[in-house]
């Protein structure tokens, strides 16, 4: 009766103090907390662009020409959701919003260099088809997508940001 007793209290006062191990910076699932909503700041353009200007004068009969493919692809409505999940090489985040109408394809998030050393910012960007589509409901319009970090990529990051055309999401360590 003596050693079941003990045995009891012993497992007891172990199991007590695991809950100080969830809350902690050492547990790995506590890395990136929970994302949080941000103001995107707006740019205003100085000058107007007219896209039916070519931007160079090259003329090319064979071949492609030296300048990279155009990217078509334009930043989505809304982010509605962040997440970050870690794994044995680093991470995966995970994101997912609201396209402005149905249709999009070629979802992306596209790493924004501009930032500091110590931020990961990424535009939710995706592909729309060249005929015009209904806008839909909500959840039609619903597109996610996941990019996979490496440890090296997450060296000395303390804040991941996801922005939109109207909003940005954020999750920090």
């Amino acid at each position: 009766m003596r050693k079941s007793i003990a045995v009891f209290l012993v497992t007891g006062v172990t199991l007590a103090s695991c809950s100080s191990w969830q809350a902690s910076r050492v547990n790995p699932s506590n890395w990136f907390g929970d994302s949080q909503s941000a103001e995107v700041p707006v740019e205003a353009s100085a000058e107007p662009v007219n896209p039916l200007i070519p931007s160079t004068d090259k003329v090319r009969l064979f071949g492609k020409s030296d300048a990279p493919a155009e990217d078509l692809s334009v930043q989505i409505a809304g982010v509605t959701g962040l997440q970050v999940e870690q794994t044995p090489t680093g991470a995966i985040v995970y994101a997912t919003g609201v396209a402005s109408r149905q249709g999009a394809y070629g979802v992306r998030l596209r790493r924004n260099l501009d930032a500091d050393d110590a931020t990961l910012d990424f535009s939710f960007r995706a592909l729309y088809p060249a005929n015009p589509t209904a806008v839909g409901s909500e959840t039609s319009r619903t597109v996610r997508v996941a990019v996979s970090l490496t440890h090296q990529d997450l060296a000395g990051v303390r804040l991941i940001r996801v922005t939109s055309d109207s909003n940005a999401r954020e999750t920090r360590r």
